[in-house]
């Protein structure tokens, strides 16, 4: 009993961590809006340090860059009564976070502390526990191509912009125009075993909206949620997005089908140009430095499929073009990097035409090869007529539009009453993707207009 209980005791005394024998302080020199400046310390670059202020209370900061001797620090939270000469240490080590399905139905913060009152989850190290590290990113043979469709219950996407399983989509509109509300439409209605949500940016109030709203009871059971509003630290805004990625590769190395939804693509490249330009780099198109594009393009490379797992992982991004920009740098480089992107049009939201897809302006780069020919020379159709009847909608409530002359127009006209009423679809209504498809033979294939 008492050699049982000696050796239970050097065990959990082995497992204790060892104290620093000498601790190093380096000293705050300056403060230039969120960005500290720090010397005389050992600092390096995204590693978690601490600030006193003049009451003793120690807030936590990240090193985001470095010149000669001096560091660049910006806090994780609101600071107060820093001064001249404050001491700066490195962070204690924070137990390490920790992925199983405990995590399931939660809500957390960028920090992965949990921010929906359901209590802490214990973080004591378990044999089927994954700890939550630096992600290695898929080298291009380790890629898995997109060969299945996905349902997302949307009839106007399920038909004329397939999603695939693995596929990198953007939802692309200015503010106000529902891309918010048709990422709700496809979190609850795509079929997928986990669900990660990352709200990037947005109004405070906006998360609690959209877990009732759009996940609901039954979504959430299998989702979840990492927020960071629009009054956290850039640095945090950040840390969402990645958070929500690792996880997301996480469970697709477990053989489950996920679906990551990014809102929004633009507010993380806002959070990285804030950190950018506190740094001393030089702006260039609209104030985002160069670095942006390239954080912007690790992060959407970071999501697909991979070879080494039977499971799949969809990233949907909402990205907002400003003052419905379609050429705002984000958006542009957005288009460039992602496998597809659906458009909003604000003159058809004014209408009621909900959603509000331009189908002109949006494509499914994966979707010729996840269909069969016959859907996707429907579509192709659809789109054409579609075209063909915005060329001469003016002139028809004018009396201008002579019937007879051209049997594809006369088609159009015909039909467009049918192809608007397909288009749309209301907020709680679910088109499986066999339904759409159903639907669009329906109207495209009685067609002839040789």
């Amino acid at each position: 009993m008492i050699q049982t209980l000696h050796e239970r005791l050097i065990k959990a005394a082995n497992e204790l961590p060892t104290p620093p024998l000498l601790q190093s302080y380096g000293r705050l020199v300056r403060v230039n809006g969120l960005t500290l400046t720090a010397i005389g310390g050992l600092f390096a670059m995204g590693r978690k340090y601490q600030v006193e202020s003049i009451d003793g209370v120690w807030y936590d900061v990240e090193v985001i860059g470095f010149h000669e001797k001096e560091a660049y620090l910006m806090p994780l939270n609101k600071v107060e009564d820093l001064y001249a000469g404050a001491r700066v240490r490195v962070a204690t080590q924070a137990p390490s976070i920790c992925i199983d399905e405990r995590l399931l139905g939660r809500v957390f913060d960028a920090q992965m502390n949990p921010i929906d009152l359901l209590g802490n989850i214990t973080r004591e190290k378990e044999h089927n526990q994954t700890k939550l590290v630096k992600s290695t990113p898929l080298s291009p043979l380790d890629r898995r191509g997109v060969t299945e469709p996905l349902d997302v219950g949307i009839r106007a996407i399920n038909s004329l912009f397939t999603v695939g399983k693995g596929q990198r989509l953007g939802l692309f509109a200015g503010s106000g125009v529902g891309k918010s509300k048709l990422l709700g439409m496809m979190t609850r209605f795509t079929s997928a075993d986990v669900v990660i949500v990352a709200l990037v940016g947005e109004r405070g109030w906006e998360v609690k909206e959209f877990i009732e709203q759009s996940l609901g009871k039954q979504g959430l059971k299998k989702a979840i949620v990492i927020a960071s509003p629009a009054d956290d630290s850039p640095l945090l805004r950040v840390k969402a997005a990645e958070q929500s990625h690792k996880l997301a590769a996480y469970f697709r190395d477990q053989n489950l089908n996920v679906l990551l939804l990014m809102d929004s693509l633009t507010r993380y490249a806002q959070a990285q140009r804030e950190i950018g330009l506190s740094v001393g780099e030089l702006p260039a198109s609209k104030g985002y430095p160069p670095s942006v594009y390239s954080k912007l393009t690790q992060l959407v490379e970071s999501s697909g499929n991979s070879e080494q797992s039977q499971g799949s992982m969809t990233a949907i991004y909402t990205v907002l073009a400003e003052g419905d920009d379609q050429q705002d740098p984000i958006a542009d480089n957005a288009r460039a990097i992602l496998d597809g992107h659906i458009v909003l049009d604000r003159s058809l939201a004014e209408k009621g035409h909900y959603p509000a897809i331009n189908i002109g302006a949006s494509i499914s780069r994966v979707m010729p090869n996840i269909v069969e020919p016959d859907q996707l020379q429907h579509c192709y159709l659809l789109k054409k007529l579609y075209s063909r009847y915005l060329q001469v909608h003016e002139l028809i409530p004018l009396g201008a539009y002579q019937a007879g002359k051209d049997p594809e127009m006369d088609a159009a006209v015909n039909l467009y009453p049918q192809i608007e009423s397909f288009l749309c679809q209301t907020l709680n209504e679910k088109i499986s993707f066999s339904d759409s498809a159903i639907q669009l033979q329906q109207i495209m294939g009685k067609v002839n207009v040789s």
